[in-house]
């Protein structure tokens, strides 16, 4: 049976017939500047590209205006070791020694919503296949996710499933998961948040970048077969707010396969090896329409693309579901010919179906797609590529100010009672139910990870060179103060992997909002590139990329505002990353509070568990403090431990670092702050704990000083098996037993065969 098409010559014939294209995500406007630029209405297969492509997902243009500040605030010092930057599938940092790291976060959010195993699962297939089309080995993964209330019907849908599909696809890819962040939070119910964060590595001379140049050259397609699944992804799920019953919408949901990913990643790895690829891109958001018009867009001419060679796995695909299917697994290279039997051998080898399925023309810019062996598509590729550009109204909402009066902090009459309530809450209980559904030490090269402030990873085995990083954002702070809200999730990602002993070297981020028609949803989106963006330079380290994803909310009550911010960081000898275990040595250790403690509860842990809302400002941020603490940790060797202190305070630090060793913990919180609540569950920047032993305490005390670090001993390790402060005791047995059984308690319905709860 042949499918009908219409064609470019049946668009000239029949001017006026109808076409879908509100269903598809475009506005009057945007349809007729559609018209306008090919001088006659669409043909069907246009319309799916131009849908796609101008959606917000992929066109950015709500957040383009605003996103130019990262460039406008990236000065050459700051830009000189990245190979790659923003714009490009992943952001590539030249770490010395000829070796390269790429890292990139994405979110995958309503897919996963809808159908929650398979939209977690491919977006970690997206984001990896991201950062292999850099010409990079993926190496890990890490994740960050937000849900509605923990004990909420939904979030018992939808949590386990989530969990289930980044460790199902990232085990399956043999990728160690080696960090992430979850969230409870009313705001997140009916729109949760899954951002999937990959990192990779390549030598310097073996990145690869997404253009079509060279006249003749072949472009070809390769891995898995083209299918119905995915259609709509981007324009349905990705580019509108939910309404009730959106989780109905399952086709718009990709299907993965990661056994498929693999074999693609190895024949990735040997095309690039074998010197036969001129440029790459992977296929994710948008399909093979986004693929082949973004690679024509940037090269020095144009393209023709034959959907008749397409390996399909559906019968009858019209060529607007051809281009717009999002089935996973699936790459597109441009080769030359005299390569192109070489690039097919390889291909064989993995069994990695492949064809040939267009060439780069001399006509520049011209997009030419031919289905049926008959034109489909011809249009300006860069008109595709670049979309619309909006500068959307943006205010400060009226109601900001009265959200940053602060409501009087409610004190606890039991202070033993209150960290029991805190450390069980799930704010801040134990992430093991998740955490060990997650392979964290396949590949061999995993150097820190669970209850690590950052993934640690060695990058080069012969040197022992290697990196950190780490991912943060509270949605909390954010909507109290959207500037701060970004700069304190730089902050703490920033020290995360400072505490660590690595040298923060980039940033990437994901910013996850509501819908751009909203005047209060811009401003916060503004002041929060804003806030990223002078804290990066303030910093002095460059924001290599990054992805927006807005009209998350349902119906019109949008999330919190999530900046995600990642931070990388490089360490010469992993051999002296830091952890932060206590009892690591024979003699007892002292521990030392680095950074100043103030009353500050705007946005805190407790506020939210002690039913105190949501008001107040967040915590202030001074990121030249960030810079000393930092510079306090780089190949500092008097160390035998070391935390973050942020969300929950210095009680949440410390109950940590001391659910790692046989002894106990004795505080002296005067050394902290006058009054014991605020000096154990304050959430003031700029600190961490560390541990040393006595004779070194002197030593730690004095690179503090020279570093112009605050600092105060305000503890030490014993031997009973208590947390002691002031006149309270706790049996850290018994805390450790209420921090570990939230969870599971919660979602134990849902462990199976992949899950593993201690």
């Amino acid at each position: 049976m042949t499918v009908h098409n219409d064609t470019v010559d049946a668009a000239k014939a029949n001017p006026d017939a109808p076409q879908p294209y509100v269903e598809l995500g475009l506005k009057d406007d945007e349809y007729d500047k559609i018209t306008k630029i090919l001088g006659r209405r669409p043909t069907d297969a246009e319309l799916s590209v131009y849908s796609v492509m101008w959606s917000e997902h992929c066109s950015y243009k709500s957040s383009k205006v605003h996103l130019r500040y990262f460039g406008e605030t990236t000065t050459p010092e700051m830009a000189e070791k990245i190979l790659a930057g923003i714009g490009e599938n992943a952001g590539v940092v030249d770490i010395g020694g000829g070796d390269a790291v790429t890292f990139r976060v994405e979110s995958h959010n309503h897919p996963s919503f809808v159908e929650p195993y398979q939209g977690a699962a491919t977006g970690v297939g997206g984001i990896v296949r991201d950062i292999m089309a850099m010409g990079a080995r993926p190496i890990a993964v890490m994740d960050q996710l937000r849900f509605g209330p923990a004990d909420a019907p939904d979030t018992k849908r939808v949590l386990p499933g989530v969990v289930h599909g980044v460790g199902g696809y990232g085990n399956s890819l043999g990728l160690p998961n080696i960090g992430g962040e979850t969230v409870f939070d009313e705001a997140y119910s009916g729109n949760p948040l899954v951002n999937a964060l990959c990192v990779g590595t390549l030598k310097v001379e073996d990145l690869k970048l997404a253009f079509a140049s060279g006249t003749g050259n072949k472009v070809m397609l390769f891995g898995s077969r083209t299918g119905l699944d995915g259609i709509g992804g981007v324009s349905v799920l990705g580019s509108e707010s939910f309404e009730e019953g959106a989780e109905r919408k399952l086709p718009a949901v990709q299907v993965g396969d990661p056994f498929a990913e693999k074999v693609l990643i190895e024949c990735c790895l040997e095309l690039y090896q074998a010197g036969v690829v001129v440029g790459i891109q992977d296929l994710g958001g948008g399909g093979l329409a986004c693929a082949t018009s973004e690679l024509a867009a940037a090269g020095d001419g144009g393209m023709r693309v034959n959907l008749d060679a397409v390996p399909l796995r559906a019968e009858n695909m019209t060529a607007a579901e051809i281009l717009a299917s999002e089935s996973q697994e699936r790459m597109c290279a441009v080769v030359t010919p005299e390569n192109v039997e070489k690039f097919q051998a390889i291909c064989a080898k993995w069994e990695v179906p492949v064809a040939e399925i267009g060439e780069v023309i001399d006509e520049k810019d011209r997009y030419l797609v031919y289905h049926n062996g008959e034109l489909v598509v011809d249009a300006p590729a860069s008109t595709i590529d670049e979309g619309p550009v909006y500068e959307r109204p943006f205010a400060r909402p009226e109601w900001q100010d009265e959200l940053q009066e602060q409501a009087p902090v409610e004190r606890p009459a039991d202070l033993k009672q209150a960290l029991f309530d805190m450390v069980s809450s799930p704010a801040l209980c134990s992430r093991d139910f998740i955490t060990e559904q997650y392979d964290r030490y396949v590949r061999g090269n995993t150097v820190k990870a669970k209850y690590s402030d950052a993934g640690v990873l060695r990058i080069n085995e012969e040197t022992n060179r290697g990196v950190a990083v780490s991912a943060d954002a509270s949605g909390r702070y954010t909507k109290l103060d959207p500037a701060t809200g970004a700069r304190l999730a730089l902050a703490e990602a920033y020290r995360n992997v400072a505490v660590t002993g690595a040298k923060p070297v980039a940033v990437t981020n994901c910013l996850n909002f509501g819908s751009p028609e909203s005047a209060d949803v811009m401003w916060q989106f503004r002041e929060a590139v804003h806030g990223l963006a002078d804290g990066a330079k303030e910093l002095g380290i460059p924001v290599s990329g990054g992805n927006v994803s807005f009209y998350n909310q349902t119906g019109d009550e949008p999330i919190l505002p999530t900046p995600v911010v990642g931070v990388l960081g490089v360490i010469e000898d992993v051999h002296q990353a830091i952890g932060h275990d206590l009892g690591t040595v024979d003699e007892a250790e002292v521990l030392i509070l680095l950074g100043e403690t103030d009353d500050e509860f705007g946005g805190s842990i407790w506020q939210q568990i002690s039913g105190g809302g949501l008001s107040g400002l967040p915590p202030q941020v001074d990121l030249a403090d960030e810079e000393r603490l930092a510079d306090f940790f780089v190949g500092n060797t008097d160390l035998t431990g070391a935390h973050d202190i942020s969300e929950g305070g210095l009680a949440q630090t410390v109950v940590e670092m001391a659910f790692r060793t046989e002894g106990g913990v004795k505080l002296d919180l005067s050394a902290v702050h006058e009054d014991e609540f605020v000096a154990l569950f304050s959430e003031s920047a700029s600190r961490a704990v560390v541990a040393t032993t006595a004779g070194r305490v002197d030593a730690v005390l004095a690179r503090a000083a020279e570093k112009g670090v605050p600092a105060a001993v305000i503890g030490e390790t014993t031997q009973g098996r208590e947390l002691v402060f002031g006149d309270v005791a706790v049996d850290l047995d018994e805390l450790k037993a209420a921090w570990k059984a939230t969870l599971p308690d919660l979602f134990g319905h849902a462990v199976g065969a992949n899950s593993v709860v201690e």
